[in-house]
């Protein structure tokens, strides 16, 4: 996490098996969810990455620290809004579902110019530690067109809409924790913006675990289904006496 290298592990060490569990129990019973069930893990992956940052600080490694951010940066600026848009569209089943392939692709568009410049020009992305807290600062392509505010809100559009507008009332939920979290983020933490909302993101994303345990019920659960929806066809076709 921001907060430390211990903090980041520790969440590491708590995303992986949660999201691997999700990702197996998707895998074996509804594998529409899998896009969404590895969200943990991704999340998991980055705060890995992020632990990797502190200890380059600490050790006074800038290959490390630069090679570590430029990891984290990847899943901050080309994971997510692509991820999120496309796992959403694997849930739907109504004619709009194409409509978040659009979304990921605009994700990917919009992530990848303001990514792959920081492998051309040096010194566009900088990593300065704070206390407690990392900021991830420096230039995105971008800033040579438009306020960088117009940069993050039209990012977190591609991640939050479709969320919102999807028709599982569960990932509604998610988008709404997401939103909170940008809120949050806004109002208490625009010092170190990118990595506190990875953070919330990061913590928000075990409601994902939680929705695919429910949403994909067990071989018990699914056969006294079946049997209670056989019953009541059996009772609207019984002949009246």
């Amino acid at each position: 996490m921001c907060f430390s290298a211990e903090a980041s592990f520790v969440a590491t060490a708590v995303l992986l098996p949660l999201g691997g569990a999700a990702v197996a129990r998707a895998y074996t019973h509804d594998r529409s969810y899998l896009p969404i069930a590895a969200l943990p893990v991704l999340f998991g992956l980055q705060q890995f990455f992020e632990g990797l940052v502190w200890t380059g600080a600490a050790r006074s490694e800038t290959a490390l620290v630069s090679s570590a951010s430029l990891a984290y940066m990847f899943f901050s600026w080309l994971a997510w809004p692509v991820w999120v848009p496309f796992a959403t569209y694997f849930l739907e089943t109504c004619q709009r579902r194409y409509l978040y392939l659009v979304f990921a692709i605009l994700g990917g568009m919009l992530g990848a110019m303001q990514y792959f410049p920081y492998f051309g020009h040096e010194g566009w992305l900088i990593t300065r530690f704070l206390p407690r807290a990392i900021a991830y600062d420096g230039r995105v392509m971008f800033d040579l067109i438009m306020p960088r505010e117009l940069t993050y809100i039209a990012y977190l559009f591609v991640i939050i809409a479709p969320l919102l507008s999807s028709s599982n009332r569960r990932i509604n939920v998610f988008g709404i924790l997401i939103s909170f979290v940008v809120v949050i983020v806004y109002f208490f933490f625009r010092y170190a913006y990118i990595s506190v909302f990875c953070v919330g993101g990061a913590v928000v994303s075990l409601y994902l675990v939680h929705m695919v345990f429910i949403e994909t019920p067990g071989p018990r659960a699914a056969l006294s289904t079946r049997a209670a929806e056989a019953d009541g066809a059996d009772g609207r076709q019984s002949p009246a006496i």
